[in-house]
């Protein structure tokens, strides 16, 4: 017998199949799954980035406990897969692969409870979601002919509709009015990443930073503090460089500083977050929650950020947002990469009332989200409305997974 299960009852829910695909045409570095059980339930989730690997992990090892096991065990097989991928060290494709199969199953779940996943979760603490804007542009994250790319090296973009990254320095007061107008409160930006890419993140001259402020001052200029900023470094810059960028960015008064350094020295992290004495957010780009852990034991941050579909799906996300709360540190919700993401942030947000905030592309949800999803989130007035339908409330579109398209996989019972 495997640990953390006992055998499926006769009248258990069994998983008969499993689904992976990769929509190339539409985002290259996204893994959509689909868990199918023998009541004809189908759960959806997500993950983003090393799309194969995570795949190969879900079908050439975990199917092996998946297909035939009882479908809504999820902290069995949830907490299974973490002690076996601990033997040999957890690492993102890991953990990627355990957080997409984990929002299948709490979708499944939820279908069979009739339910939200929110109210499986202990029920709602708010009835909307503040959301703010990440500024990026309908090809954010994606390429031409599905290529990977490397992450937050996305390029400005061109002028047209919803390409907000491209906007802020061009016109950055129409930006914010026109934020402001949809009704959004907050905006965040990464305006520091061509400085980071000219020097490897060691400095950053006075030049450099004066064009990355520019906008933001003209921001605040025209539009007071109706709008929150948020300023993202996607984790480029040595300490020297955060330093100077943090003292620059004071008269700005940003919400928070966000992964303005790489997340792989906690303790360096609390000595920015103490010299700077600026609000610091951090990081999706942690995994697990022995990491928060750190983060919140040395007073690295002002704000926790988890991805759900990295950092160990609805399961884990759930259990470090109440960790942080134990901090009195409020919890965001990271979304740059897929609907999925965002719907299982809403869940999340909706059911921890330590969370504050989700984060929005709306360069995505207006562009391809649609392509991939049959319903997309009610969004007004910088607040998204709670999922309705049972589980997660959304479902990928059967055409995505066609047999031809790239990356498709399937495993059966």
């Amino acid at each position: 017998m495997q640990p953390y299960l006992t055998p499926a009852p006769d009248a258990a829910i069994k998983i008969t199949a499993i689904e992976t695909v990769t929509p190339s045409d539409l985002m290259g570095n996204l893994m959509l799954v689909r868990i199918h059980t023998d009541a004809g339930i189908v759960g959806h989730g997500e993950t983003y980035y090393g799309p194969t690997a995570v795949a190969a992990l879900i079908h050439d090892w975990m199917s092996d406990r998946l297909l035939g096991s009882d479908a809504i065990a999820i902290e069995s097989h949830w907490r299974f897969f973490y002690e076996r991928f601990g033997n040999f060290g957890i690492g993102g494709a890991e953990m990627r692969a355990i957080s997409a199969v984990d929002l299948a199953l709490w979708d499944i779940l939820g279908q069979v409870c009739n339910q939200p996943i929110y109210r499986l979760l202990g029920g709602p603490v708010r009835d909307q979601v503040a959301v703010y804007n990440s500024c990026g542009n309908p090809n954010y994250g994606r390429s031409a002919g599905g290529k990977p790319g490397w992450p937050a090296y996305g390029s400005l973009g061109e002028p047209g509709p919803l390409n907000d990254s491209y906007q802020l320095f061009h016109d950055p007061v129409g930006l914010a009015q026109e934020l402001l107008a949809e009704g959004q409160t907050g905006m965040k930006v990464w305006c520091f990443d061509r400085a980071a890419h000219l020097s490897g993140g060691m400095r950053i001259s006075l030049a450099d930073l004066e064009e990355a402020i520019a906008p933001l001052r003209k921001v605040r200029e025209a539009v007071g503090n109706k709008l929150e900023l948020m300023i993202d470094g996607h984790g480029f810059f040595m300490l020297p460089a955060a330093l100077r960028i943090a003292e620059a960015l004071r008269e700005i008064q940003p919400l928070w500083l966000e992964d303005v350094l790489k997340m792989d020295n906690v303790e360096q992290l609390a000595d920015f977050r103490q010299q700077s004495r600026m609000p610091i957010s951090v990081s999706e780009m942690l995994l697990n929650r022995p990491q928060y852990q750190r983060v919140l034991e040395t007073k690295g941050a002002d704000y926790i950020m988890v991805d759900p579909t990295w950092a160990g799906g609805i399961s884990e996300t759930v259990r470090i947002a109440h960790l942080a709360q134990g901090y009195n540190v409020p919890v965001t919700m990271h979304d740059c990469t897929g609907p999925l993401t965002l719907f299982a942030g809403l869940h999340v947000n909706a059911a921890v009332p330590g969370c504050c905030y989700q984060e929005t592309v709306r360069a995505h949800i207006r562009s391809f989200y649609q392509e991939l999803i049959d319903e997309l989130p009610v969004i007004k007035n910088g607040m998204a409305a709670l999922p309705t339908r049972p589980g997660l409330g959304v479902k990928l579109h059967d055409r995505v997974f066609r047999p031809e398209a790239k990356g498709y996989r399937v495993t059966r019972l």
